[in-house]
């Protein structure tokens, strides 16, 4: 019997199989592709352009105004739909896609997944070179898209069009894996994209996509379990693994059945809501001094979702019991072994309520709880101070995000770079799962506006409100344009604080000069005075600047139910930050200085290494 074929060319093939893509969200089936970011040049325009036109209605393409920008948005919409829904992103060849590497090592740090389909060079080689190849004088089948493969978890050339059809699955294996998850590279030669091939019709038999939960392994799990049961000062290090496998509920039940504190990373922050009594809030560099206080003396960390990160683990310096065990549960090996763990390779949800079954009627000892509750108590404390409104003429970070969480308590907060993340990671008040919306495994500058594009696109309904400093907006900050051009609705706070004010303390903690940094310490003829609201409002946003953080927090209020993409601009100190917790940071010193201050603070940081957990 002879299989059914539809003539296609390969990139109508493409577009076909993604819009024949499914999964289940609430009991609903869905798309899983929520659509594709496009950029047409030479390189795509002619194929998957118009490709994309004949399906645009089960499958819309969004224009953006920058490759790497769309792709932000891309893997924002995926991060706010938990990995369970995400998006596509097209370029033409040389510099638009190369203006995506970047955006595909953030999601490739992040694990989260993208679709790359840049354009390539002519696979037939005919005209060659063409415009924009690179040429490599000692490898023929080089191209620009080469610089992909570092940072995809798949990589694929396609020279054939019947090729795309065992690309597209293994894509699809890996945009869905809770353990490979990350970002997918398929370089689409340009002359390929248009030749035509008989594509099998079960090809494009839509096929539903579910989340895979892997259980563990008995051994492995007799092994944890046994550790957490002889542990007398346990903590939980919740990762962005908590919210991808939507486990914040077994998390939440299994902290208050077994008595043990929780402390989240940037990605996990918001696993539990801020005021859950075992909630101790964030862990490291940007930790509460609750967190850092019990996890200093822990002597066994269950790991649940997290890559262990250094600003997580202090550069390895918080831990400071000599007999810690590490409980590494992760659905990924690599992250679960990592500094000698003991490994529970499982999926978060699955392996919580797992050692809750298998833990029933253990309790940690009530002294340890009650130091927790205490140690709680005191950081709010110091929370609340950081985050008061005061009359002084520059309001610190701290100052600003207490003005915007009293303006926005239920908003979906959006920052990346800078200063902002760790003041937020020690302060912002996340109710919600996926309510704190963090880029800090990349640290990507300008990442925070397109991602709020992301996220508005993901959550529709909700309110979502981006923090990002004048140095990350100079940055990138085009996709204003993307946001009205749809009619999101978007809060943007702009902090201006004339110019890299979180890289300026840091120069100046490790003994450097205030140089570089603020636009006062850079070699110039005339000081930047940018208008960032007028600036914004040439995009088409309403914009303003505002002159207290009293004025800003009405500025707020009075626009949230406003349609519209809302920019507010505020000066802002650019060297207080709040001194209540945090951690050491293994930042290297100059050994030899002519600066004394460079010389001080070397000695200050061989100290420190003496604090480092080896292995």
């Amino acid at each position: 019997m002879s299989q059914k074929t539809i003539r296609l060319t390969m990139a109508q093939a493409v577009a076909r199989f993604l819009s024949a893509q499914k999964t289940v969200i609430a009991g609903e089936t869905v798309p899983i592709f929520g659509g594709v970011w496009a950029i047409f040049g030479h390189g795509n325009v002619a194929g998957v352009g118009e490709a994309l036109h004949g399906i645009k209605d089960a499958l819309p393409t969004y224009r953006g105004q920058n490759e790497q920008s769309m792709a932000h948005a891309a893997i924002a919409y995926a991060k706010a739909n938990f990995r369970r829904r995400f998006m596509a992103c097209t370029s033409s060849i040389g510099p638009g896609a190369l203006n995506m590497v970047t955006a595909a090592a953030l999601a490739h740090v992040n694990r989260i997944p993208v679709l790359l389909l840049p354009g390539d060079v002519f696979a037939n080689r005919l005209p060659d070179p063409v415009l924009q190849q690179v040429e490599d004088f000692g490898d023929g089948t080089i191209s620009a898209n080469d610089c992909f493969k570092p940072v995809s978890r798949y990589f694929d050339r396609i020279t054939r069009p019947e090729q795309i059809m065992p690309a597209l699955r293994r894509a699809m294996q890996v945009l869905t894996d809770p353990a490979e998850c990350g970002p997918v590279t398929l370089s689409l030669c340009q002359d390929v994209q248009a030749e035509a091939y008989d594509y099998p019709e079960s090809f494009f038999a839509e096929k539903v996509w579910n989340p895979r939960r892997i259980l563990p392994d008995a051994d492995e799990f007799a092994t944890a379990a046994a550790a957490l049961k002889l542990a007398k000062k346990p903590v939980i290090i919740a990762g962005g693994g908590v919210l991808y496998s939507e486990a914040s509920d077994s998390l939440a039940a299994f902290a208050e059945e077994h008595g043990i504190p929780v402390m989240e990373t940037q990605a996990g922050k918001s696993a539990l809501p801020h005021d859950h009594e075992f909630n101790m809030g964030s862990v490291g560099v940007t930790g509460t001094s609750a967190a850092n206080a019990l996890a200093e003396e822990a002597d066994v960390v269950l790991a649940v979702g997290t890559r262990l990160q250094d600003f997580t683990t202090g550069s390895w310096a918080l831990f400071k019991n000599e007999d810690l065990k590490i409980v590494g549960l992760n659905v990924q090996v690599f992250d679960a072994m990592k500094h000698n763990a003991l490994p529970l390779v499982a999926d978060a949800r699955a392996g919580l309520e797992a050692l809750d079954a298998a833990l029933m009627g253990w309790k940690v000892d009530s002294a340890w709880t009650s130091k927790a509750l205490r140690e709680k108590e005191d950081w709010l404390g110091a929370a609340d101070a950081a985050l008061a409104a005061s009359n002084v003429e520059l309001p610190s970070d701290a100052q600003v995000i207490g003005a915007v969480q009293r303006g926005r308590s239920s908003a979906t907060l959006v920052c990346a770079a800078g200063g902002l993340p760790g003041e937020l990671h020690k302060l912002w008040r996340a109710d919600q799962p996926g309510s704190y919306h963090l880029e800090y495994g990349f640290s990507t500058m300008g990442y925070e506006i397109a991602a709020g594009l992301g996220v508005a696109l993901a959550r529709p309904d909700g309110d979502t409100v981006v923090m990002v400093g004048d140095g990350s907006y100079l940055m990138m900050n085009s996709e204003i344009v993307s946001a009205v051009m749809l009619g999101i609705k978007l809060t943007i706070v702009v902090l201006d604080n004339s110019g890299y004010g979180c890289i300026n303390r840091l120069q100046m903690a490790t003994g450097g000069a205030n140089f570089n940094n603020l636009f006062r310490d850079t070699r110039h003829e005339a000081m930047p005075n940018v208008d960032f609201a007028g600036h914004a409002a040439a995009m088409g946003a309403k914009a303003k600047k505002v002159a207290s953080l009293a004025e800003l927090e009405a500025a707020l209020a009075e626009s949230e139910g406003v349609g519209g993409v809302h920019v507010f601009v505020i000066d802002t100190d650019p060297l207080i930050t709040t001194d209540a917790g945090g951690h050491w940071w293994d930042v290297a010193v100059p050994e030899v200085s002519e600066r004394p201050q460079v010389n001080a603070a070397r000695e200050a940081y061989v100290k420190a290494l003496k604090a480092q957990r080896a292995g």
